[in-house]
């Protein structure tokens, strides 16, 4: 709940001053983060769709939904139905939660972490950050996992330009790349 207030008392003022809205509406605010991670070549293995569904819902709090494949491939041997992979998307209270967590929690713990790249940052204001390993969050404990796998984790705001979305993430505390 720190990061919801932190955005109220001064993230809120701060944007609106800088850019000028004269509404609270105008001004840039998380719309949802989607967690992401695609079973690629395990997908046949029902223990570790199993091992990535339990990872991710201890990660967010909320039950995951398995994506199936839209059509075949037979060039990445998919066929229609399969899964592909397992996405949570987060909004409201668990959604401030978790990215509060992520900024003091989780990025300190990532070996060889420098900060995130400003150009990480799209053209409407949404950051997208890619995990190599699951490893970094708390709930989860390095000797129970079995298999480590990567994630993604994206931030979508109501932001209209790149340097909206930018400052938001900036005053948010996202740690960024002295570039």
């Amino acid at each position: 709940m720190r990061l919801q207030e932190k955005y109220k008392k001064e993230i809120l003022p701060a944007l609106k001053e800088k850019f000028g809205y004269k509404n609270n509406l105008q001004v840039p605010k998380l719309d949802k983060v989607v967690v992401n991670v695609g079973v690629g070549k395990h997908s046949k293995e029902k223990a570790y769709i199993d091992n990535v569904v339990s990872s991710l819902s201890r990660i967010t709090g909320q039950k995951p939904i398995l994506t199936k494949a839209k059509k075949a491939i037979s060039a990445f041997k998919t066929r229609k139905g399969m899964i592909v992979g397992v996405a949570v998307i987060l909004r409201g209270k668990r959604m401030y939660d978790f990215t509060d967590k992520l900024i003091n929690i989780s990025f300190p713990r990532v070996r060889d972490f420098r900060g995130i790249s400003e150009k990480q940052v799209d053209k409407t204001g949404n950051l997208t950050i890619g995990f190599r390993e699951h490893l970094s969050f708390p709930e989860i404990k390095a000797e129970e996992v079995d298999n480590v796998h990567g994630m993604e984790v994206s931030i979508a705001t109501t932001a209209k330009t790149r340097e909206e979305g930018l400052e938001l993430f900036k005053l948010m505390g996202f740690p960024f790349k002295k570039e």
